[in-house]
């Protein structure tokens, strides 16, 4: 028997995901042919694709967007950000288990239920899971024209209710929230991908470790096998600068949204983001783990309302 790496690693992908099970290429070809001649056999000789491939990566992943979520068309310009979609959807099925945690053990459904995702990028993913899986309806902010462009094209090109997606314009790239939240109104959840480096050079070292440690060739040409532009990958200050003037803004929307969230990529960055969270006096702060096959990350949520105002929000929103 060969052991299945891909099966055994996809277990540890949230119980409602429905990326558990390995890829069935037979399904996932049939929903985007452009999949099949990046298919190949591995080592444990299964169907699978070069994951250092970003032409390969990019079909999987609309294979998956085609055949899970009923969209008819997706794709992403090319250099953009291209979504792991398992691990996408394992953020939305925590972040539907924070509001259900607050709701009685109900997971809160429908575009009554708000979302924002801050830095929503090209590829509008997250809007997709989460009014896929759960009816949310959602504003994606974004500080780059052609990420709008192709946001609004992928929703347009697909059965979505217009009132469900709005796609604003980020107009200052020092601010987050502000320009975006608008007044009155409120959100049940925020979600976000901050960028992850301080500098272009940080991100494509790290590219060159990782595929250093994979015995890939060391190359002088730098491919992500996900892409991305520099907007996406990396910020001055890195992932715990750009989340701490996050959480500063959150503290003048503390009571516009229920709970804030933002993946984290490195456990090291953690405890800064704690301490901050503990000195703007955030109500509860919660950490939750994800993994996805060997990589490990995590969400950190926090709420500004008090229990009393928790209840009546779920009371007034939710029921």
């Amino acid at each position: 028997m060969h052991n299945n790496k891909n099966t055994s690693s996809k277990n540890k992908l949230h119980p409602r995901s429905q990326h558990r099970a390995s890829y069935n290429f037979q399904k996932l070809t049939a929903a985007n042919p452009a999949l099949f001649p990046f298919i190949q056999i591995n080592k444990y000789q299964k169907e699978s694709i070069d994951f250092h491939n970003p032409e390969a990566v990019k079909m999987l992943n609309k294979a998956l967007l085609l055949t899970y979520y009923d969209l008819k068309y997706w794709d992403i310009p090319d250099g953009y950000l291209c979504p792991p979609v398992p691990g996408r959807a394992d953020y939305i099925h925590y972040a539907a288990d924070l509001l259900g945690e607050k709701n009685n053990g109900k997971i809160p459904k429908g575009n009554l239920v708000k979302c924002l995702d801050v830095g929503v990028g090209a590829n509008c993913i997250y809007p997709i899971i989460g009014n896929k899986e759960y009816g949310w309806s959602f504003v994606g902010s974004d500080i780059d024209e052609v990420s709008i462009t192709s946001c609004n094209n992928i929703i347009s090109k697909n059965d979505f209710s217009k009132n469900d997606f709005k796609i604003r314009k980020q107009i200052d790239k020092k601010v987050v929230l502000k320009n975006i939240i608008q007044e009155g109104e409120y959100f049940d959840l925020m979600i976000c991908n901050p960028p992850f480096y301080k500098s272009a050079a940080e991100a494509n070292a790290n590219t060159v470790r990782k595929l250093k440690n994979l015995k890939k060739e060391k190359s002088a040409t730098v491919s992500l096998n996900f892409g991305g532009k520099s907007n996406e990958l990396w910020c001055e200050g890195g992932e715990v600068q750009f989340v701490k003037n996050m959480i500063n803004e959150s503290l003048i929307f503390a009571t516009s949204c229920f709970w804030f969230t933002t993946l984290i990529s490195k456990e090291a960055h953690l405890k800064k983001i704690i301490q901050h969270l503990e000195r703007v006096k955030a109500k509860e702060i919660k950490i939750v783990p994800m993994q996805q096959g060997n990589k490990v990350s995590r969400i950190v949520a926090w709420s500004f309302l008090s229990p009393k105002q928790q209840k009546v929000w779920a009371e007034m929103r939710w029921k």
